[in-house]
């Protein structure tokens, strides 16, 4: 009986048990998924490199296509020249020295193109669009890193907040038990031990308390830098803990795997070494060319007293380059085979990524149902044990073993619900989904 007055006056005292105020502790800017993928895209150092090397790839393509077109240039000059002649016996002045002058100007304009050189030009520019389109898909694999580590850094801050609120809920029932256990102890009903065990699982609380609120702050350090932010500001995050889409069904991962960046990426590394192959071999045949050429190379005043052409074929034969030819040629061959034995290895290695994320993820979303069972019957527990204990039901030891299930529960589910997001992201991250993924 004395317990349930205690307990009954308890209750009238404390005023329920409130969580961490949010629009206290998180008095920041509140960004949302969309919004952090936004502001990323445009910001994120990675990414900007990856699209400069593209348009380096491209720069490079447009150099050697230029081997496939004309070759025009404009030449002009002058020079002029003379000399002073003085008289018989003239010591030091040119006084009556009679002057010479003489000079020539030079304007011509001319052009080359290139006929035939066994496809060398063209088989290196294709081999450097295949480079290009490489690069591209480079570029996706750094945007698909670039969401997972974003996600994750998401998922960390929206998991941080969560900590905090839950702390302080597992602070305020530490607090609770605290007060109700003091008053049981002060009218002889508890001993001193479960006074001191829950004085300590107050002291954990409040310690778990800091440690989530310095949490956040390294959270939201995190998710600043994956913004592409120089400055450090406080943030938080708005968002669900649902998975965007649930694992169902069997992928097709062979499908997975061919439409993965950087499998493509491999196969154009392999497509632009074939090419490089075919363009060393061309080193054997012989390059034809076509030149012309038109003005006068040299007269006296404008317009010049006449005009000179000349149109002629060359023709250079490799003969004998010390075995050269065959060392390129053969390099290139190996550099193919490389790259045909790199593209069958991104293949398996993908492939293993992609059954592990898979495997995982699916874990992942199974067990926040399972965690959430188990919350839901630790809180009944709780619940019936606090009334069994008030009424001198259970002893304390059965009570704060209850208790201490309760609060297992609560940061297991947390955890498992943060495990979910990040998995997801692995899982993006495994089938090659890029920033633009939302």
């Amino acid at each position: 009986m004395m317990r349930r007055l205690l307990l009954l006056g308890f209750l009238l005292t404390v005023p329920g048990f409130p969580g961490t105020n949010p629009s206290r502790l998180f008095a920041a800017e509140v960004l949302t998924w969309e919004q952090c993928v936004q502001e990323a895209s445009l910001n994120h150092p990675d990414l900007r490199s990856a699209s400069e090397a593209v348009r380096q790839a491209e720069a490079q393509r447009a150099v050697d296509y230029g081997g496939l077109l004309p070759s025009l240039s404009v030449s002009t000059g002058g020079n002029r020249s003379g000399n002073l002649s003085g008289p018989a016996g003239a010591q030091s002045s040119f006084s009556g020295a009679s002057v010479s002058r003489d000079g020539s100007w030079t304007m011509v304009a001319s052009a080359s193109q290139l006929l035939y050189d066994g496809g060398r030009t063209r088989n290196t520019v294709d081999s450097r669009s295949e480079t290009v389109k490489a690069m591209h898909n480079a570029a996706d694999v750094i945007s698909a890193s670039t969401r997972n580590s974003l996600r994750n850094a998401f998922a960390q801050l929206l998991t941080a907040q969560q900590q905090v609120r839950l702390a302080g809920e597992i602070a305020d029932i530490r607090r609770h038990s605290l007060r109700l256990i003091g008053l049981l102890y002060k009218s002889g009903s508890e001993n001193s031990g479960s006074l001191s065990k829950a004085r300590a699982d107050l002291a954990a609380a409040e310690f778990e308390v800091s440690q989530a609120k310095r949490g956040l702050e390294t959270s939201q350090a995190v998710l600043c830098t994956q913004l592409g932010r120089r400055t450090l500001s406080p943030v938080a995050v708005t968002g669900s803990f649902d998975a965007s889409e649930p694992p169902k069904g069997m992928p097709e991962f062979d499908r997975l795997v061919r439409e993965h960046p950087s499998y493509r990426q491999y196969s154009s590394q392999k497509e632009a070494s074939r090419y490089s192959l075919m363009a060393a071999r061309s080193a054997f045949v012989p390059k034809v060319s076509l030149s012309s050429s038109v003005g006068n190379n040299s007269f006296a005043s404008l317009p010049p007293d006449r005009v000179d052409w000349q149109v002629g074929v060359n023709v250079a034969v490799p003969i004998y380059q010390g075995g050269s030819g065959r060392a390129t040629v053969s390099m290139a061959r190996a550099a193919y085979n490389k790259s045909a034995a790199d593209e069958q290895s991104i293949y398996f290695s993908i492939m293993r990524t992609l059954e592990q994320a898979w495997k995982g993820f699916r874990d992942a979303a199974a067990n926040v149902d399972v965690q959430k069972q188990y919350l839901d019957a630790a809180s009944e527990r709780a619940r019936i044990a606090e009334a069994q204990y008030s009424a001198g039901l259970v002893s304390f030891n059965e009570w704060t073993i209850i208790e201490d299930n309760l609060v297992t529960a609560k940061k297991s589910y947390l955890a498992a619900r943060s495990t979910l997001l990040t998995t997801e992201a692995a899982w993006v991250q495994a089938k090659g989904g890029t920033i633009e993924t939302r």
